[in-house]
């Protein structure tokens, strides 16, 4: 992509997107050299919050962001025009229909296209946000979507603290330093409950070792 159709995003990105991240928030970031520079790979996240996307984009160089595709809900990011020309012309995100409506196959069809074209996807397999830092169970999507491209990786990711900084519902972002433990990629094999199995092992192990966890469990104690 030319980078004058890019650079629209990568101001949006320098200019609001990393001050709120990195400033407003602050991130824990562990093993970052464990992100994908190149796909085709799916970043497989839990999701708490609506800034969990932006967050793991900002993780990357401006360079790259257009290498990366979020899969996000289609009835919050197209709600009204202002937001569905940011979503999909400064995020660019794959929208997916939570309601029924539009076809699952067309939006499978986009994220094979993204992966053949060798770009990131970003994922939340739990499906939806659940209670604030509590993870839900994973839908199998992930694998079958993994399995489409021959040396496709799954990289897991935990977040923690975003569901605080803003919760489900809420509209004002509160300061919370936030988590972000990256792990190993995994690739998937012929067993679907066998990778399930690892990716949800991996997603629990990695929230164990945040930092805001930890200080969360320290004050209920």
């Amino acid at each position: 992509m030319p980078l004058i159709k890019r650079l629209p995003k990568i101001l949006f990105f320098l200019f609001i997107v990393r001050p709120v991240v990195y400033l407003m928030l602050g991130l824990n970031v562990q093993q970052r050299e464990l992100l994908p520079t190149k796909g085709p790979a799916i970043l497989a996240a839990n999701h708490n919050s609506h800034l969990d996307t932006l967050a793991l984009m900002a993780l990357y160089p401006l360079s790259a962001l257009h290498r990366l595709r979020p899969v996000a809900a289609a009835d919050y990011f197209l709600r009204n025009r202002f937001t569905s020309w940011l979503s999909l012309n400064l995020i660019g995100i794959i929208p997916l229909d939570r309601q029924g409506q539009v076809d699952k196959d067309k939006v499978f069809e986009q994220c094979q296209q993204a992966l053949g074209d060798d770009q990131i996807l970003l994922l939340f397999p739990e499906g939806s946000r659940g209670d604030p830092e509590q993870l839900q169970p994973l839908r199998k999507g992930i694998y079958h979507l993994a399995r489409c491209h021959a040396g496709t990786t799954v990289t897991p990711i935990a977040l923690h603290g975003l569901g605080r900084a803003l919760p489900k519902g809420g509209s004002m972002i509160v300061p919370f330093n936030c988590d972000v433990v990256i792990g190993s990629p995994l690739t998937p094999g012929e067993d679907c409950e066998t990778f399930m199995g690892e990716l949800q092992q991996a997603l629990e192990s990695q929230l164990a070792s945040c930092i805001t966890r930890r200080e969360v469990n320290e004050d209920l104690n």
